[in-house]
């Protein structure tokens, strides 16, 4: 799955999608998809992502506390 890195614009291809939906963790690991080489993984807040269309993530996955 790859989404959007708000704050550079560029697609993050995510490993490791049952964390993404975790409300409970505030990361997730994923690597930048640009240039030609395969970029290291490294921690991606999941405030600072979003669809490729630019609408944000759920709530239900960011935020533990949702429902209240």
């Amino acid at each position: 799955m790859y989404l959007k890195h708000i704050p550079s614009g560029d697609l993050v291809e995510i490993l490791n999608v049952g964390i993404l939906t975790n409300p409970s963790e505030p990361s997730v690991s994923g690597r930048f998809h640009v240039g030609e080489e395969m970029q290291e993984p490294a921690k991606f807040a999941k405030r600072e992502l979003a669809f490729p269309s630019d609408e944000r993530l759920p709530q239900c996955w960011i935020d533990p506390d949702y429902k209240h």
